[in-house]
Protein backbone atom coordinates (compact mmCIF):
# COMPACT_ATOMS: atom_id res chain seq x y z
CA UNK A 1 0.00 0.00 0.00
CA UNK A 2 1.07 3.51 -0.79
CA UNK A 3 2.15 6.03 2.00
CA UNK A 4 -0.65 8.35 2.92
CA UNK A 5 1.52 11.91 1.65
CA UNK A 6 2.34 14.46 4.61
CA UNK A 7 1.18 18.12 4.00
CA UNK A 8 3.57 20.31 3.96
CA UNK A 9 3.43 22.91 6.75
CA UNK A 10 1.58 26.29 5.86
CA UNK A 11 3.84 29.58 5.90
CA UNK A 12 3.80 31.49 9.61
CA UNK A 13 2.24 34.66 7.00
CA UNK A 14 -0.98 36.52 8.20
CA UNK A 15 -3.56 36.89 4.98
CA UNK A 16 -4.18 39.97 6.29
CA UNK A 17 -1.11 41.65 5.51
CA UNK A 18 -2.09 41.32 1.78
CA UNK A 19 -5.07 43.18 1.76
CA UNK A 20 -4.71 46.47 0.29
CA UNK A 21 -1.71 45.46 -1.78
CA UNK A 22 -0.99 45.44 -5.76
CA UNK A 23 -2.48 41.60 -6.85
CA UNK A 24 0.86 40.90 -9.11
CA UNK A 25 3.16 42.40 -6.06
CA UNK A 26 0.64 40.42 -3.03
CA UNK A 27 1.09 36.86 -5.46
CA UNK A 28 5.05 37.29 -5.85
CA UNK A 29 5.30 38.61 -2.38
CA UNK A 30 3.10 35.27 -0.82
CA UNK A 31 5.23 33.01 -3.42
CA UNK A 32 8.30 34.24 -1.91
CA UNK A 33 6.97 33.84 1.68
CA UNK A 34 6.51 30.00 0.59
CA UNK A 35 2.58 29.40 0.37
CA UNK A 36 2.47 26.81 -2.66
CA UNK A 37 -0.25 28.03 -4.68
CA UNK A 38 -1.83 31.53 -4.90
CA UNK A 39 -5.07 32.00 -6.22
CA UNK A 40 -6.51 35.37 -7.10
CA UNK A 41 -10.44 35.31 -7.68
CA UNK A 42 -12.58 38.38 -9.03
CA UNK A 43 -15.73 39.23 -6.84
CA UNK A 44 -18.38 36.62 -6.79
CA UNK A 45 -16.78 34.02 -8.01
CA UNK A 46 -17.84 30.40 -7.70
CA UNK A 47 -14.86 28.51 -6.11
CA UNK A 48 -14.76 24.97 -4.79
CA UNK A 49 -15.11 24.60 -0.55
CA UNK A 50 -12.30 22.33 -0.37
CA UNK A 51 -9.37 22.85 2.20
CA UNK A 52 -5.88 22.79 0.10
CA UNK A 53 -2.73 23.16 2.34
CA UNK A 54 -0.39 25.78 1.46
CA UNK A 55 -2.99 27.34 -1.12
CA UNK A 56 -3.47 31.02 -0.30
CA UNK A 57 -6.65 32.83 -2.08
CA UNK A 58 -7.26 36.66 -3.02
CA UNK A 59 -10.54 38.41 -3.83
CA UNK A 60 -9.01 41.50 -6.11
CA UNK A 61 -11.12 44.24 -6.63
CA UNK A 62 -9.85 46.78 -9.23
CA UNK A 63 -6.30 45.31 -9.47
CA UNK A 64 -6.08 45.17 -5.61
CA UNK A 65 -6.36 42.42 -2.97
CA UNK A 66 -9.57 43.35 -1.15
CA UNK A 67 -9.60 40.12 0.72
CA UNK A 68 -7.46 37.26 1.36
CA UNK A 69 -8.05 33.58 3.09
CA UNK A 70 -6.44 30.39 3.36
CA UNK A 71 -7.29 27.34 1.88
Amino acid sequence: MAPIPTPSAEPQDSPDGYVGLDAPDAERLARQRGWSTVRSLPPGAIITMEYRTGRLNFEVRDGLVARAWKG
